[in-house]
């Protein structure tokens, strides 16, 4: 038995002829990898900063770009057309070797290719997790959506206070996040380091995101509430019509009825 599901789940395509036992593969294998692409966010910065060996990182590119074949191949094994579902998946598929890549170049802020590299896989990590977690982003209400945007803020803060050798508080850095994020820039704090510049760009796309979700959350509110208004008048002004032609019938039935017959 197949099923069509009508969109994507979690960032991998439903092909046409999709299996039950496909569709529970791909579940299963959903926070291994998204586990494993968040891994990768430290492991920029870990050749980024040089703070710690190297191998590290390696490894845990190699990891990430391994569980994502590894995803590929067994959701593909459950499929008719294991070929058009990886066409289906790019994606992933340029992660897989963005992953191999970044864990083969040598690591320098001075190499522009391996910099350039990274940057790109960091970014296409950034879009699968997005993609991948669209269902709960999207799911919520506007509290939702405050509380999301509310937890994006001290992520980012916090990545400020550990990157940027001119945020001394946490305060600072939420600050920092803030303005980066709203794309208002007021100078006090800036990012002046590599790293810290790095990440401000991530900020911004994330900041970016998230205001467009909470703005929309609330336009959709406002919209939802003048359309229950101007519902709540065309019901009522059709409530009236038919009051009024019940009565226009009423009488007009006075009117067409035949007299009763004289005893």
């Amino acid at each position: 038995m197949s099923i069509h599901p009508p969109s994507r789940t979690w960032g991998l395509a439903h092909p046409p002829g999709t299996s039950a036992a496909a569709v529970r593969e791909r579940a299963r294998w959903r926070w291994p990898v998204l586990a494993a692409l968040v891994a990768t966010i430290p492991a920029f910065y870990i050749e980024l900063l040089e703070q710690l060996p190297t191998p590290l990182a390696t490894a845990i590119y190699l990891s990430a770009a391994g569980l994502l074949a590894l995803a590929l191949w067994r959701v593909a094994g459950h499929l008719d057309h294991p070929r058009q579902h990886l066409r289906r998946n790019v994606l992933d598929l340029a992660l897989i070797g963005g992953f191999v890549l970044a864990a083969l170049l040598p690591a320098s802020m001075d190499s522009p290719l391996s910099l350039a590299v990274r940057l790109a896989v960091a970014l296409l990590s950034l879009v699968r997790m997005v993609w991948t977690l669209r269902p709960w982003i999207t799911r919520g209400g506007l509290g939702y959506l405050l509380l999301l945007a509310f937890a994006v803020l001290c992520f980012c803060g916090v990545g400020f206070w550990a990157l940027e050798p001119r945020v001394h508080t946490l305060g600072d850095g939420l600050w920092l996040a803030f303005t980066t994020a709203a794309t208002v820039g007021y100078g006090d704090i800036v990012p002046s380091t590599p790293a810290a510049k790095i990440f401000a760009v991530f900020v911004v796309l994330l900041g970016y995101a998230v205001l467009s979700l909470v703005t929309a959350a609330i336009a959709a509110m406002w919209v939802e509430t003048t359309e229950r208004r101007i519902e709540h008048d065309i019901l009522r002004q059709i409530h009236v019509e038919v009051s009024t032609l019940r009565a226009e019938v009423a009488a007009l039935r006075e009117a067409v009825q035949p007299p009763a017959p004289p005893p």
